[in-house]
């Protein structure tokens, strides 16, 4: 049994003085002591597990009716770092909604769950009913794929699974149209898309993509983050005194768009170069899926990208801020002087073997004239994203390819790329196009959204789809992994926009690379936003 953290503790003791329904509020161990008490009383038990973020009169037929066929209703509530409904979910804080639930009568007693599945609250309640409403009657049905599991668990402990029959309202849709959860032009735009294209037709694009073989080609970047608090100014110079936190180490660059398309395609290699580092060798080995092949030549000569950033969150707010950065790269004349044939003959005997070759260009020093020309020459379907930096500002532009079926940038390459400040993006759209003479082509323009354009030189735009922001960093990576998925399974623009938009959403509330965009996780963020 899980001990009782601090940090329940402090939950439950907030929990108690904002609500008053302090004797429904138990801890697992207070909980597991009760279980046992109406288990020897020969009691009954059902569970019912959700987020309710938004108490309508369908919860409260279903909670009745869960009440009604057991002596004991326990309601538990999914924490907020654990609703995988986008970003801005739930609109209610963890608190509110326990206080809520507590209010009514038939409830007995409410659990906060902070687990991503209800499996953890199953093992601890052991209910004799766990109770789902009768849309959950189909395990097909459901994106996250957690129900046939709970069901196993609940039956493992002797219990069964109740679905509720009542009329069924959606918390989801009420949010959607009388809260603020999105930015302006989402309703508009989602009930649009909607009328061209189910969530039926999307959930199949998105299984589709299973199949698909994927090479990513690109520089390895270790992202270290140093988390610290500002102090303020030395005292003898303009610079900042900081007090340190603590550390985390991500596997950023080619590695992040590996993993966010391993949570899509079963089968994902990656090809790159790195140094002669065990610790890194070992955190390779440990961070990666097993569904990603990692094709690397280690050479000591060889200096693996590391950026370390030092970054401070604003109090109780959810957004970082990047103090200053440390990059640990090749130089320019290092670069030029490595010696990459054995990388270069790799490329050869393995490129041609992939339905998808996916480039990602730090401009780090991987990837040179040789390098390009074999990927391009022998790439069944290419995706390109070349990206600028500080380190690279103005030298690594896209331009340098002259192929690629699929490619992404932000606003900035692609002015760069045209030094180009007047023209609107769509026209730079269209020229680079031209240039590459592909299939799509996406510029990404932050809060403003993205702008797509096509082999007919149809341009449009498709708005941002999160009004929270945690850290920008490796957003970019995730619209560009799912924006080639899309394309090559043929999957309509507008389609592999709004995937690449809910990626991008979804990362952009994600620390760092800390984990990567997945498959339920985007199904059940695509789910609301089409539910207006």
């Amino acid at each position: 049994m899980k001990q009782e953290s601090k940090n329940d503790v402090q939950r439950k003791d907030e929990f108690v003085q904002k609500s008053g329904y302090d004797t429904k509020y138990l801890s697992a161990e207070e909980f597991a002591l009760q279980r046992a008490k109406w288990r020897q009383a020969g009691q009954k038990v059902s569970l019912c597990h959700g987020v309710f973020d938004l108490l309508h009169p369908g919860h409260i037929a279903h909670l009745e009716e869960a009440k009604s066929i057991a002596d004991i209703l326990v309601v538990s509530i999914t924490s907020a770092p654990h609703v995988n409904r986008g970003p801005g979910r739930p609109y209610f804080p963890d608190e509110l909604r326990l206080k809520s639930l507590a209010a009514l009568s038939c409830v007995d007693y409410v659990l906060l769950a902070e687990y991503p599945t209800a499996t953890e609250m199953i093992s601890l309640v052991q209910p004799d009913f766990y109770v789902k409403g009768k849309e959950y009657e189909k395990s097909a049905d459901d994106v996250t794929g957690n129900i046939d599991a709970e069901v196993e668990q609940v039956r493992e402990f002797g219990g069964d699974v109740y679905f509720t029959d009542g009329v069924v309202f959606s918390s989801t849709k009420l949010l959607n149209n009388g809260f603020p959860v999105f930015p302006p032009g989402v309703k508009e735009f989602a009930k649009s898309f909607a009328v061209q294209h189910s969530f039926a037709q999307v959930r199949e694009i998105v299984e589709s993509m299973a199949n698909l073989s994927v090479l990513v080609i690109g520089d390895i970047i270790i992202d270290e983050y140093v988390f610290c608090g500002v102090q303020g100014l030395m005292s003898k110079d303009r610079a900042f005194s900081t007090r340190y936190s603590y550390e985390e180490c991500y596997m950023g660059g080619s590695l992040a768009i590996a993993k966010h398309l391993s949570n899509f395609s079963n089968r994902v290699s990656v090809c790159s170069i790195i140094g002669e580092d065990n610790q890194l060798h070992s955190r390779l080995l440990n961070d990666l899926a097993r569904n990603i092949l990692l094709d690397l030549h280690i050479d000591k000569n060889f200096k693996t990208a590391v950026k370390r950033r030092y970054i401070e969150r604003h109090g109780i707010r959810s957004e970082y801020e990047k103090l200053f950065s440390v990059n640990y790269l090749f130089s320019e004349e290092e670069a030029k002087q490595y010696d990459r044939t054995a990388f270069n003959e790799r490329l050869k005997k393995i490129v041609k073997d992939y339905d998808l070759i996916v480039v990602a260009d730090y401009g780090h020093g991987l990837l040179n004239e040789e390098s390009i020309d074999i990927i391009q020459n022998n790439a069944k379907y290419l995706a390109l994203n070349c990206q600028t930096n500080s380190s690279n500002f103005g030298t690594n532009l896209i331009t340098k390819y002259r192929r690629a079926n699929v490619f992404t940038l932000d606003d900035r390459e692609l002015r760069l790329a045209y030094a180009d400040r007047t023209s609107t993006s769509e026209e730079l759209l269209v020229k680079l196009m031209q240039h590459f003479q592909g299939n799509f082509g996406w510029g990404t323009m932050g809060s403003f959204g993205s702008v797509s354009v096509d082999s007919e030189l149809k341009t449009e735009k498709f708005p941002a789809l999160t009004l929270t922001v945690q850290d920008l960093i490796g957003a970019g990576d995730a619209f560009f992994a799912l924006v080639a998925l899309g394309a090559k399974v043929g999957a309509p623009v507008a389609v592999s926009s709004f995937l690449g938009n809910i990626a991008g959403a979804m990362a952009a509330n994600i620390v760092g690379n800390s984990r990567s965009v997945g498959k339920g996780e985007l199904l059940k963020f695509a789910s609301t936003i089409l539910n207006f």
